[in-house]
């Protein structure tokens, strides 16, 4: 999948270039308006890209599962219950598998993993929104902030799943190795 993404962020920058060129040569909105689709999709795909990239440079896959941040919160679950998570959690898009492959990984690594992703997807949250400065220039405030609000709420849906199955992989992870890890 990681290809997939590379090669459709190069294919909807390269779209926005073209239309950039024939904008310049044609004039005309339309060709500006496709620009800053193209250019605003391969953004978003981009970004992501990026962001995970460097998560995985600067701690590979290895969080420390004590940390506060990485704790449940006592109203998450009430929110889970509220938002079904159980009933779409096996159809959401899983990255890069192998990292939660537990043939591949003990479950504390996966549990490492799950700490990571949250992080990449609360910073995908953010550069979720940078686009919006793009309206300065080019206006059409609302394609922008839609086109952001939507990033936003699909990476957001990725931190809820990550929060949601971390306590049932630590269980799992604490019945291997009671010593080692604690939840």
């Amino acid at each position: 999948m990681p290809k997939l993404v590379q090669n459709l962020a190069i294919a909807f920058l390269g779209a926005s270039a073209v239309c950039v060129l024939l904008l310049c040569l044609l004039g005309g909105g339309i060709w500006l308006a496709l620009a800053l689709l193209f250019g605003t999709a391969g953004y978003h795909l981009e970004v992501r890209l990026l962001v995970g990239r460097a998560y995985d440079h600067w701690m590979g896959n290895r969080a420390d599962l004590n940390q506060r941040w990485y704790q449940p919160r006592p109203w998450e679950g009430k929110l889970y219950r509220a938002l079904r998570v159980k009933s779409w959690k096996d159809h959401m898009p899983t990255f890069y598998p192998d990292e939660f492959s537990p043939e591949k990984h003990t479950w504390e690594e996966i549990a490492q993993t799950m700490c990571q992703s949250e992080l990449v997807h609360e910073t995908n949250i953010l550069m979720s929104f940078l686009p919006l400065a793009a309206a300065i220039p080019f206006g059409a405030f609302w394609v922008f902030f839609l086109t952001s609000l939507g990033g936003a709420l699909f990476d957001l849906s990725l931190v809820i799943l990550q929060r949601y199955n971390r306590p049932r992989v630590l269980r799992l992870a604490q019945r291997r190795s009671p010593r080692r890890v604690k939840g």
